[in-house]
């Protein structure tokens, strides 16, 4: 089929190139505008941007789908739009631009966690089954009818950085399964069906770890929350940022005689065990492996613990 895809981040490469590697004639593709990045402010394209030129596919690069947009996607003639994470919305009159339309595949198991951080909302509320569905792009933010649709199990702890790259890959196949579908039969796809919850943006403040919350929640919140926008706690009033973290099991001993007083009391302490860095929480602990204190370069974590006597308190 004759595709306009349209993606920006490292994400949406292995969709890319699985489109091209299927045999599926990708006729331009469309990614953001080259951005500052580093300390120098260095203007770099885009990953899409980047493997789209590996490939030599011809490259639109605009941080809005407007008017020369769609000049430039009509001289294309393109059977289908196929958009994985760009970041910008498709609009009228691009939307009815391809003969079938434009699908998405969106890293939810639609309509739960439409929006823009999916698998970090989900991942942040204590799921561990996550998804991707590729579905019909409307008007309405990701509520088109559904194509195909796959999960994977994950551990706990898996951070979203890791899930997201998981998907990326896995992700592939349920959307050649949607276009294989829709090259036999055009006019396929279901509603949507369910309850609807939305991933919204995610902020810095997101990332401020809740050290009142349960050992899972808040393992589950650190999840999230990494690498971007980087869960942290409060150090001496500034945030130190926790780039690793591990579960620990809790002695069911040491467990019961906290509950018989009071079972918070050093929820936040710091302490080095056998050279592991453990952080109490109410019902149990997180080992901290690397740490970032403001200001400074990531560390192991047990190297800035020694540097404040061996135990200290995070809020």
């Amino acid at each position: 089929m004759r595709i306009i895809f349209a993606g920006t981040p490292e994400f949406a490469v292995p969709s890319l190139r699985a489109l091209v590697a299927h045999g599926h004639e990708v006729a331009g593709v469309i990614t953001r505008e080259d951005a500052p990045l580093g300390r120098k402010r260095v203007l770099t394209p885009s990953p899409v941007a980047v493997a789209a030129t590996e490939l030599g596919l011809e490259v639109h690069k605009a941080n809005r789908l407007d008017d020369s947009a769609v000049a430039w996607a009509e001289g294309l003639n393109a059977e289908l739009g196929v958009i994985v994470a760009y970041g910008g919305l498709v609009r009228e009159p691009l939307l009815s631009l391809p003969t079938h339309g434009w699908i998405n595949l969106h890293f939810s198991d639609l309509p739960r966690w439409r929006g823009a951080a999916p698998v970090q909302r989900a991942l942040a509320a204590g799921e561990q089954t996550l998804s991707v569905t590729a579905f019909r792009l409307v008007a309405a933010l990701d509520a088109g009818d559904v194509l195909s649709r796959d999960s994977h199990e994950f551990a706990p702890g898996t951070s979203a950085g890791e899930a997201l790259t998981h998907l990326s890959d896995f992700g592939t196949g349920a959307l050649l399964a949607a276009i294989d579908r829709l090259a036999t039969d055009p006019e396929a796809g279901e509603p949507q069906v369910g309850d609807t919850s939305y991933a919204h943006k995610l902020t810095r403040e997101d990332g401020k770890l809740d050290l009142t919350r349960s050992t899972a929640d808040v393992l589950a919140q650190w999840a999230g929350m990494t690498p971007e926008p980087g869960a942290y706690a409060l150090h001496d009033d500034a945030p130190l940022k926790l780039h690793e973290v591990r579960a620990v099991e809790l002695d069911p001993a040491a467990a019961d005689e906290r509950s018989a007083d009071d079972p918070a009391a050093d929820a936040g302490s710091v302490t080095l065990a056998a050279g592991r860095v453990l952080l109490q929480l109410s019902d149990g602990q997180l080992e901290l492996v690397r740490v970032q204190p403001a200001g400074k370069p990531a560390m192991a974590a047990a190297d800035w613990l020694r540097g404040r006597g061996g135990n200290t308190v995070l809020s």
